[in-house]
């Protein structure tokens, strides 16, 4: 048998940690925390709005593609109330969808009955994700029961002037295209964010407006450009590119992006 070798004056001490030291840890713990989870948040809110930014640029392929077979874009809508008393009331949006892969919810939709008809029911009540920001915090991604749209078409501006001819490229019961942009297809918008608007719908042909606010300024009632990220918005212009648009963009140039045959200069933005 072997003894094992006891040192004198030696013993052995089992120790853990004090109440002091167990405070240190947890607050280096909390400290790391609150200096990680910014950073994390700020890397998550990227990647959302890279992923909006990407929406925007299929929307954009499929615009493309539309017009290549009708040479012209879609209407902002047809038909609107109250103009229309029991007008149809379809979207851009809707008219946009064999384009975007989605022949069979297309063909279920009755374009000759309104939009908000029993019979389209079932079809509006799909959801889209391409026609939705992930930014935007949501109990449901239905509105009054009809699939969201975080997106709209731009009908112009009231910022300068009254919208009176409409200035924008998406105009209802009219379809323009490329020869209409006499300001430059990539200075002129045609889509963009308008965030968990009520009547944002991809069926619903209230999902086109004119700019009368600073970008994430307007108030909840008016639809306009707003987003949840922070800093401003993304938009889509007509040559197909999709770029983050700065809610401090003054409101001249921001007016003249949203109108299409104004004669404005735009340089940067």
């Amino acid at each position: 048998m072997t003894w094992p070798l006891l040192v004198p004056g030696l013993a052995r001490v089992a120790r853990g940690l004090t109440l002091v030291e167990l405070l240190v840890v947890i607050a280096i713990i909390g400290l790391l925390a609150a200096v990680l989870l910014p950073a994390v948040q700020a890397a998550r809110e990227a990647a959302r709005r890279a992923q909006c930014l990407n929406n925007l640029h299929q929307i954009g392929v499929a615009l493309h593609a539309y017009h290549d077979v009708h040479r012209r874009f879609p209407p902002g809508g047809i038909e609107p109330r109250p103009i229309w008393p029991q007008g149809r009331q379809f979207a851009w949006s809707a008219f946009l969808l064999p384009m975007l892969e989605q022949e069979s919810l297309s063909e279920q939709i009755d374009f000759n009955k309104a939009f908000d008809d029993p019979a389209n029911a079932d079809a509006a009540a799909i959801v889209i994700s391409g026609y939705l920001c992930p930014s935007t915090p949501r109990d449901s991604p239905l509105h009054q029961g009809r699939g969201g749209c975080d997106y709209g078409g731009i009908y112009g501006e009231r910022i300068t002037s009254p919208n009176n001819p409409p200035k924008g490229i998406m105009l209802y019961d009219e379809a323009l295209g490329f020869a209409d942009v006499l300001d430059g297809a990539s200075t002129t918008l045609i889509v963009s964010e308008d965030a968990n608007f009520p009547d944002g719908q991809w069926i619903n042909g209230r999902n086109i407006f004119d700019q009368s606010f600073a970008i994430n300024q307007a108030p909840k009632f008016e639809n306009d450009i707003r987003s949840r990220h922070p800093g401003g918005a993304n938009g889509l212009f007509c040559d197909g590119s999709a770029r983050f648009l700065s809610e401090t963009m003054p409101l001249e140039i921001l007016a003249a992006i949203c109108t299409r045959a104004g004669q404005e200069v735009v340089t940067s933005f």
